[in-house]
């Protein structure tokens, strides 16, 4: 399978352009994961990070399930990886880890950001609140993070990736 990536439009109107920018961060993500093995996938960094390719996709999909279904939504889901004892278990891979398990949950997971989306104007206060802080957020404004969000993994994702085989790309 080849990813495909949409190029933003440069003239679109401001949801359709959050959303051109937030699929294209997705689909690189996935553009760095193409191709590999599942070993491949779970490789490290460096000591003593366990960040990795199959981490960070799984580290996503609890992300979109996060801020769209948690907060935005007020959906009470459990994270698929982390817990109260492992709040990065994302990142804690076993060789029993699969790319397909990983790949299913995120791309699910997306379609279900996207539905819950669907149902807010960018102006729309959350239902729910952040755990922590308790604060709530427009939908403009949680399009904005996850796009901060993948941008700043991608960027990861490129060094592992580059680790991993020597390709580099945008």
């Amino acid at each position: 399978m080849t990813i495909e990536r949409s190029e933003p439009s440069t003239t679109a109107d401001e949801r359709t352009m959050l959303e051109g920018w937030l699929n294209y961060h997705r689909e690189t993500l996935a553009w760095k994961c193409e191709g590999l093995t599942d070993e491949q996938l779970r490789t490290a960094s460096v000591e003593p990070s366990t960040m990795s390719l199959m981490g960070l996709v799984r580290h996503m999909a609890e992300v979109e399930q996060g801020w769209f279904r948690t907060v935005m939504a007020a959906e009470q889901t459990d994270p698929p990886y982390s817990s109260p004892e492992d709040p990065d278990g994302e990142f804690h891979l076993t060789e029993a880890d699969t790319w397909a398990e990983a790949h299913a949950t995120w791309r699910a997971q997306i379609k279900a950001a996207d539905e819950h989306a669907a149902r807010f104007a960018l102006d729309d206060l959350s239902v729910g609140k952040h755990r922590r802080t308790g604060e709530r957020f427009n939908l403009r404004w949680i399009y904005t993070h996850m796009i901060e969000e993948y941008a700043r993994h991608n960027g990861h994702a490129d060094l592992l990736r580059e680790r991993i085989d020597g390709s580099t790309g945008d």
